[in-house]
């Protein structure tokens, strides 16, 4: 059984997925920041492959990707980083970023590294669902990489079961159609949506993602899902950090409280 699974299965409830972007602050950083990331108590964590163009993402995160470029990151690098890793690291590990990389790195060879490096699964946002099924589903069921798919408050009850049918690990619920980095909480309209999709008895749990940044807006989204996904606020604790694993450990604590220790 994939880890994802695995940790769903083992931990249903408030478990926390943190994003970070690969070769940020540091191009060396990468497999520092995740062993400190498990050490600290996240759940799970989303690397993300820099792009030029994160349309997606808030300035937060924009800026991040621009620095690791700069640094020199690429998927090729990442992936040299990440050899090795599950001799030092056991949660579970999703790259998340963009289809054209993944394109241009070619799809078989991707899903090859990722499973010889020990990625469980990939987020790529401007994926379409169908394109998913019709050409690269074989390819990422072969080697055992799982897609996880996001929804949105304007995505219809008909995909939404379309992607629950088609997915295992979790759904990844963007709390709003805004980019990443932009809400300051749950409002009222998040919570009537999560309790929409919460009716609908999906098969797959959810991590809700955007907007989430500290204890109060952790708890909040993990009464209506299995757990909650932060990254622009953990990207500025990077920005800020003058001692990486301490911070880290600071911040995930922070986050997590009570459930820390449950």
């Amino acid at each position: 059984m994939n880890r994802i699974s695995q940790l769903f299965q083992k931990n249903p409830t408030h478990n926390l997925n943190v994003y970070f972007t690969a070769g940020f602050p540091q191009l060396e950083d990468t497999r520092r920041i995740l062993k400190a990331l498990e050490a600290a108590g996240a759940d799970l964590v989303e690397i993300g492959m820099p792009y030029s163009d994160p349309v997606a993402d808030g300035e937060t995160i924009q800026k991040s990707n621009e620095q690791s470029l700069t640094n020199g990151m690429s998927v090729k690098k990442l992936f040299e980083q990440l050899r090795g890793i599950r001799s030092e690291v056991s949660l579970p590990v999703l790259l998340m970023g963009y289809i054209n990389p993944v394109l241009q790195f070619g799809i078989e060879n991707f899903c090859q590294q990722c499973a010889e490096v020990g990625v469980d699964g990939l987020i790529l946002p401007d994926m379409p669902v169908d394109e998913y099924m019709e050409f690269y589903k074989p390819t990422f069921d072969r080697y055992g990489i799982l897609n996880i798919f996001l929804i949105t408050p304007q995505t219809t009850e008909k995909r939404i079961r379309q992607i629950d049918e088609n997915s295992e690990g979790f759904i990844y619920m963007v709390s709003s159609a805004s980019v990443t980095g932009s809400q300051s909480g749950v409002s009222h309209d998040m919570e009537a949506y999560f309790a929409r999709v919460n009716s609908m008895n999906l098969k797959n749990p959810r991590l809700i993602g955007f907007g989430i940044k500290d204890n109060a807006t952790f708890s909040k989204a993990c009464e209506h899902a299995s757990g909650a996904i932060i990254g622009s606020a953990f990207i500025r604790v990077l920005q800020e950090s003058t001692d990486l694993e301490k911070d880290i450990k600071a911040y995930v604590h922070s986050v997590k409280g009570a459930s820390l220790l449950a």
